[in-house]
């Protein structure tokens, strides 16, 4: 696993700023950032110390089990309140569930229009009772996170040349997440003789993933640097003529920085010009030692269609990335496939008068049947 000191980083300041000459930097960066790596660095992001919020988080899952199951929201596909060690799969997953709990709320209103038509994904938050703090910390870097990938997302209408606010508009109202982690310390079995993930390798399936940046805890639950080199977040890179399966990226971006990275929905819109980014979380090869991180999704709204977007029509991205899809279908099946929704869910992506039917059919026979 290599690391590449050349993925760009933009700065917000220079995309708020309207010079051109800065407005050309931060596109270009883009251009290349999202196009070769899936991945840039942000600068400038406005978003506040995340260290408050991972302490809030920290003590909740240091509860007993029974009580962080009053939050488990199963019957909300895991979108909401507390999710138990051993939910969530990688799609590509050699079946190992990620070691990891986590915590899932929407930083953005959620329509009572989509709340009808999509009960799980656009459901209200979920808090524990005793901690208003936890709430109000959750909702305010969640919000900071979306606006940082609003200000990406018109950023890349400039570097592809789409109309101002093409992709921003996208996710209007969309079902976006800000997702709370802790993965688990691994037993001196688990790390003894070979690499165990703490997540497998993926590729998100949102528009945009934005990463604020994690911490490691020792053995005895303090705040410490990595015990090797090899732990953390890695992204793999688009593949070239010398490396025909990407490069791994260790994800650590610079001081101050935070990691945004392409998910499967843009890169559909964009008919692979940007590309998602396969990404994979390795743990310590030393026992007790857990981290904490964080995440935001942004999400195309729910009624749009992943289709490549006309100027990324093509022969080749058409059959590529054909049929076209709803984001809510897609996003239902996807949530299937990693093991957060029941199988049960895909019923609800096709025909689902099935009932009313048999009873028609019923009532016909019956009329029409020889004496």
């Amino acid at each position: 696993m290599s690391a590449l000191p050349e993925i760009p980083t933009v700065d917000l300041a220079d995309l708020r700023s309207g010079e051109p000459g800065r407005l050309a930097r931060a596109a270009s960066a883009i251009l290349e950032g999202f196009g070769l790596y899936g991945l840039v660095y942000v600068r400038n992001h406005g978003v506040g110390d995340m260290g408050p919020l991972y302490e809030r988080f920290l003590a909740f899952t240091l509860r007993p089990d029974g009580e962080k199951e009053r939050y488990n929201r199963g019957d909300l596909w895991f979108q909401r309140g507390w999710s138990p060690p051993n939910t969530e799969r990688a799609v590509v997953a050699g079946g190992q569930p990620d070691f990891k709990e986590c915590w899932f709320a929407a930083p953005t209103p959620m329509p009572r229009e989509m709340q009808l038509q999509f009960p799980e994904v656009y459901a209200d938050n979920v808090w524990p009772e005793d901690d208003d703090v936890f709430a109000a910390l959750y909702m305010q870097r969640g919000a900071e996170l979306h606006q940082a990938g609003l200000a990406l997302l018109q950023g890349a209408d400039l570097a592809l040349s789409l109309p101002e606010g093409a992709l921003p508009s996208l996710c209007h109202d969309g079902p976006h997440i800000f997702r709370l982690l802790r993965y688990l310390p691994l037993t001196a079995e688990q790390a003894s003789g070979r690499r165990v993930l703490w997540g497998e390798e993926h590729t998100d399936f949102n528009l945009l993933t934005l990463l604020p940046g994690g911490r490691f805890h020792d053995p005895g639950g303090h705040v410490a640097a990595p015990p090797d080199a090899t732990s953390g977040l890695y992204l793999r890179t688009r593949p070239d003529q010398d490396h025909p399966d990407g490069r791994m990226v260790k994800g650590a971006a610079p001081p101050g920085c935070l990691v945004a990275q392409v998910g499967q929905e843009l890169e559909i819109l964009t008919g692979g010009t940007f590309l998602a980014t396969p990404h994979v979380i390795t743990a310590p090869e030393e026992p007790g030692w857990s981290r904490l991180s964080a995440a935001h999704f942004v999400h195309v709204h729910g009624h749009r269609m992943l289709f490549p977007l006309p100027p990324f029509r093509s022969d080749a991205t058409v059959r590529s990335y054909s049929p076209p899809v709803l984001a809510g279908t897609y996003g239902i099946k996807t949530l299937v496939d990693i093991g957060l929704a029941p199988e049960s869910a895909l019923q609800k992506l096709g025909y689902r008068h099935y009932e009313r039917l048999a009873r028609t059919r019923e009532f016909v026979l019956g009329r029409t049947r020889v004496p």
